[in-house]
C-alpha cells in the first residue's frame, strides 16, 4: 500500500478509488506545477511509498509524471511500475497491420508548421506510426494526408475499451467517409495507426537474370539460389523466389 496517490485530476481519480474501497490523500499534477509538487514532496520521499497515476492509459504516455520520475531516479529512490492499459498497444492490435516496428509520435501537433513537419517524417516510414487526437481535429488531419499523397491504409480507433468503441480501416479516403457518415463518430478519444510504406524494389528480374536463374537452379536448392541472387541484385527476395518456382515448375 501506498501513503498518498499523485494523479492528474482528482475528481476523476475519486471515482476509480471510491469504487475500489482506496481512500488515501490525493496530490494533483499536471504539466504546470509539476517542479512544485517535486518540492512539496521531497520531505516524504525517503520514508514514504507514493503511487503515481493517470486520468486514463499509462503515467508519462503523453502525460505528466516525467520530471518527478527523473527526480526518483536522479536520487537512486526505489520506482517501479505497474503494467496498466495503454491505447497505443491496444490500438496496433486492432489495426491489423504488421506491428513488429512501429513509432509513436504522441499528439499531433496544433499548428500548420508542426504537421506539415509530421507528415513529411511519415511520408516514408517504413514502420507503423501511432498519434493520438481529437475528434475536432481528425477530419482535417486526415485530409491533409490525402493531400501529401500519403496513399496507404489507416486504422482509426474510437474510445478503446469503452462503451462506444468503434474501429475504422482502410484506405485514407474511404475511413474519412466512414466516420462522416455519422457526428457522433467524432465524439470521444482516438489513435491513429498509419500502415508503415511497402517496400519497393527498384530492380526487376529481366530475362539475363532468368537465365542465370535457370543455371543456379541446375547446381543449387531453391532456398540457395533466392540468398545468391538477392545478394547479388538487391531484388526483394519475395520476387525471386517466386520466378523461381516459376522456373521449377515449367
Amino acid at each position: 500500500m501506498v501513503d498518498f496517490i499523485i494523479c492528474e485530476n482528482p475528481v476523476h481519480s475519486l471515482k476509480l478509488l471510491n469504487k475500489l474501497g482506496i481512500k488515501k490523500k490525493l496530490i494533483s499534477l499536471h504539466d504546470y506545477n509539476e517542479d512544485i509538487i517535486i518540492k512539496r514532496i521531497e520531505k516524504y520521499q525517503h520514508n514514504s511509498s507514493v503511487a503515481l497515476i493517470s486520468d486514463a492509459g499509462s503515467p508519462l504516455i503523453s502525460d505528466p509524471g516525467y520530471k518527478l520520475v527523473l527526480d526518483y531516479i536522479n536520487k537512486n529512490l526505489m520506482i517501479t511500475t505497474i503494467p496498466g492499459p495503454s491505447s497505443i498497444i491496444s490500438a496496433l492490435q486492432l489495426s491489423g497491420f504488421p506491428i513488429n516496428n512501429f513509432k509513436f509520435f504522441g499528439f499531433i501537433s496544433k499548428t500548420n508548421k508542426g504537421k506539415s513537419l509530421l507528415l513529411e517524417k511519415i511520408k516514408n516510414l517504413q514502420s507503423a506510426s501511432v498519434f493520438f487526437i481529437s475528434g475536432s481535429r481528425l477530419i482535417s488531419f486526415l485530409q491533409s494526408l490525402l493531400k501529401n499523397k500519403i496513399k496507404r491504409n489507416i486504422s482509426v480507433c474510437k474510445e478503446i475499451t469503452k462503451k462506444n468503441e468503434k474501429v475504422f480501416r482502410g484506405e485514407i479516403k474511404a475511413v474519412i467517409e466512414k466516420i462522416s457518415l455519422d457526428k457522433k463518430n467524432l465524439k470521444g478519444e482516438f489513435v491513429i495507426v498509419i500502415e508503415g510504406k511497402k517496400k519497393v524494389s527498384s530492380k526487376q528480374i529481366d530475362s539475363a537474370i532468368e537465365k542465370q536463374m535457370i543455371k543456379l537452379l541446375k547446381k543449387f536448392s531453391l532456398t540457395e539460389v533466392v540468398g545468391i541472387v538477392h545478394k547479388l541484385t538487391n531484388i526483394s527476395k519475395k520476387e525471386i523466389y517466386k520466378t523461381a518456382l516459376l522456373i521449377n515448375n515449367d
